[in-house]
């Protein structure tokens, strides 16, 4: 078997083992898994009841990773993320006790109703794969993501995210209502604890790795670098956008075409690529001058995204 002919195969099995459980828009696990092969970080903001959380629990059974689920509450203190240190009356010393978000995979459940001193604590992780106590440093597992999920409706006793800890997040992606056959398909499904239990890994953490090291190789042609700043630049210059894209975001959203050629079964990125990653990725960095807070705001800026993009000439 190729390289390619394995990649591929190991990419279809991860991708058929969340859709064996998890019912909803292949384009949301396309990009769930092409955040995955990024070494990014997903939010999923929609309304409850849709599948959000268990999104997340099927990515991890799926590739055999150590999981944790945080309840965000407003009460939640960034030791109940990040650990503490305990003094050790034998030994005479603080034995750090590692908290929850050293896992591979961790679900950042409505993390919205959390206040922003125990949002922040995410940030050192998100970014640097690392987090400080007690003046030391701890470093995360080599695989490391955080699947955030928040409700765009209710917004009484929480606390929006600001862009700051919104621009940690490789991509935002909405599941929105099932189909009414895929709707049926849940209706008739039994037992769905228990079949997430059986549910087998596709792919070892050791795969997983080899995957992303696989995406960072992906080609992207002078051309396409150019394409990606002409869109950032669209963005800023854009009479409904307050803030544009920032270079970071141009970064994030080469990144995301890298995964997305991978898993097309291509070592070379193509304009399809980035378009098919500018929504998800660019969305939620843009701030629009007149809109209101919600779903609609969320669907306002995602179309403005699309058609910024549609303005911009793709090279040949």
């Amino acid at each position: 078997m190729s390289v390619k002919t394995e990649t591929d195969s190991r990419i279809g099995r991860l991708i058929d083992n969340i859709n064996s459980i998890f019912v909803g828009p292949p384009e949301v696990v396309k990009f769930t898994v092409a955040t995955l092969l990024s070494r990014g970080h997903l939010l999923i903001e929609d309304v409850p009841g849709i599948g959000k959380t268990l999104l997340g629990v099927v990515l991890a059974r799926s590739i055999e990773a150590s999981f944790h689920r945080i309840q965000f509450t407003n009460d939640l203190l960034p030791s109940d993320i990040l650990g503490l240190s305990v003094f050790d009356q034998k030994a005479g010393s603080f034995d750090f006790k590692p908290g929850p978000i050293f896992s591979n995979v961790v679900l950042a459940d409505e993390i919205n109703r959390s206040t922003p001193k125990t949002q922040s604590a995410l940030l050192e992780a998100m970014n640097d794969m690392q987090v400080s106590i007690d003046g030391k440093t701890h470093a995360l597992p080599p695989l490391f993501m955080v699947i955030a999920t928040q409700n765009p409706v209710e917004y009484h006793g929480t606390y929006p995210l600001p862009e700051a800890q919104l621009d940690r997040f490789l991509t935002r992606v909405r599941i929105g209502y099932p189909a009414p056959g895929a709707e049926k398909r849940i209706l008739r499904e039994k037992d769905l604890n228990e079949r997430i239990q059986a549910l087998k890994p596709a792919l070892t953490v050791a795969e997983v790795l080899g995957l992303q090291k696989q995406a960072e190789e992906v080609r992207v042609d002078e051309a396409l670098l150019d394409y990606v700043v002409k869109i950032a630049e669209a963005t800023r210059a854009g009479r409904s956008v307050k803030l544009g894209l920032s270079p970071r975001g141009a970064l994030a959203v080469v990144r995301a075409a890298r995964s997305m050629a991978l898993m097309a079964g291509r070592e070379y990125c193509v304009p399809d690529d980035v378009k098919a990653m500018a929504v998800p990725v660019i969305s939620h960095r843009l701030i629009l001058d007149t809109s209101l807070y919600g779903v609609a705001k969320i669907a306002e800026v995602e179309e403005t995204v699309a058609s910024i993009v549609r303005g911009v000439p793709s090279p040949d």
